[in-house]
């Protein structure tokens, strides 16, 4: 059997191969520590006062929590969907004092005070609000996914004067997808809403 002859290069570099390995494993756990600490601040709790469908609530909610995370996992308001959690779909829409914002995206620390609608405070009791009724009747929906997001939009949608032609109700519900495509029956149902 021939003996295999190793260079000086190889033995130099494998030994500072060795003698970096040892050093990594204590040095990442530093640096991982520290990193944790910038990275991930410790539960705030913050005290929590608002309106919501009407209802008033006092809660004690982490800083870090969102509006859609508050009404859908805390208060059992689930009409309002996650659908992306980036702002991208409209899914989670809602009002905050009349105008509609992106839950997903909606600190529930910054609606401190206000008055938030979901749409399950949209209608009155058993009668359904016209837009609702509207998205019956035109057919504005086929999964339903995505049809509290658009209803809550169109309802902004009429309440900001954004209804004069096919086009600008578009360019204004533009922020709400609708993965099957209902987009004609809910432009009728906004139109049938403003004649």
């Amino acid at each position: 059997m021939e003996k295999q002859k190793y260079s000086r290069r190889f033995f130099l570099s494998a030994s500072a191969m060795v003698a970096t390995l040892a050093f990594i494993p204590a040095g990442v756990k530093a640096f991982y520590e520290n990193v944790k600490k910038l990275v991930v601040p410790l539960k705030e709790k913050l005290p929590l006062t608002l309106s919501i469908n009407k209802t008033k609530h006092s809660l004690s909610v982490d800083t870090r929590t969102t509006l859609l995370d508050l009404v859908r996992e805390q208060l059992d308001l689930t009409g309002s969907k996650k659908g992306c959690d980036h702002g991208q779909c409209g899914a989670c829409t809602v009002h905050v004092d009349g105008q509609r914002v992106l839950s997903c995206l909606t600190l529930a620390a910054t609606v401190q005070g206000k008055e938030v609608t979901t749409i399950e405070g949209l209608a009155n009791g058993d009668q359904l609000h016209p837009m609702q009724q509207a998205f019956i009747e035109c057919d504005g929906f086929q999964c339903g996914y995505c049809t509290p997001g658009q209803i809550m939009s169109a309802v902004g949608c009429v309440n900001e004067g954004h209804t004069r032609s096919v086009g600008e109700i578009k360019e204004f519900m533009s922020g709400n997808l609708c993965r099957c495509g209902a987009y004609n029956g809910i432009v009728q149902s906004i139109q049938k809403v403003t004649q």
